[in-house]
């Protein structure tokens, strides 16, 4: 199949073609609001960085033994540009992929995509339940608190702040940022 650019349309199909689960969309529309975002301060293209935000996980509730492994065949089959799929696929380097995050856009989303998660179960425990209110200050606190919101790797989320050459607080303002975009998609 011939390499095309995918539209934000083909790209939703396909992810619910392979997720029925809330949370996990929950979190692609996340990862997608925050990579939004992040091209945008960039200057970069925010629909690309905002695909494969949104496509990150798609091969993860179908095929969670063989994630990122599945989803570069699913997309190369749809014809999917290399770059696109290069990108998904290294935000699982070190974990399910060799692929190492290279470009902006490739550390970008190995950076935010674990802290989305430790920012939802900082929100969903605050009175308001929601990202309009939080600050960094409040992420930071439960950041050290290493039984709070457990499954989430602080060594990935610390790694990627390292390759974006960013300070913590200022990666977790961006990600906050980016889900209040989305708030509204992803229910906080």
């Amino acid at each position: 199949m011939q390499e095309h650019s995918p539209s934000y349309e083909e790209a939703l199909s396909i992810l619910k073609e392979f997720n029925s689960s809330d949370s996990l969309l929950k979190h692609a529309y996340s990862v997608e609001g925050v990579m939004r975002y992040m091209a945008r301060k960039r200057g970069e293209d925010e629909e690309k960085w905002g695909i494969v935000g949104l496509m990150h996980d798609l091969d993860y509730e179908r095929y969670p033994e063989q994630h990122c492994e599945k989803a570069r065949e699913i997309l190369s089959e749809r014809g999917w540009p290399e770059e696109y799929i290069r990108a998904i696929v290294s935000h699982g380097w070190g974990m399910c992929s060799d692929v190492e995050p290279i470009t902006e856009m490739e550390k970008t989303l190995y950076a935010v995509d674990e802290l989305t998660g430790l920012i939802t179960a900082v929100a969903i425990i605050r009175p308001s339940k929601s990202v309009a209110d939080l600050k960094a200050k409040s992420v930071m606190k439960k950041w050290k608190d290493k039984s709070f919101a457990a499954g989430v790797d602080r060594a990935i989320i610390e790694k990627g702040r390292t390759m974006l050459g960013v300070e913590l607080r200022d990666l977790i303002t961006d990600v906050i940022m980016g889900m209040r975009d989305v708030a509204d998609r992803i229910g906080l």
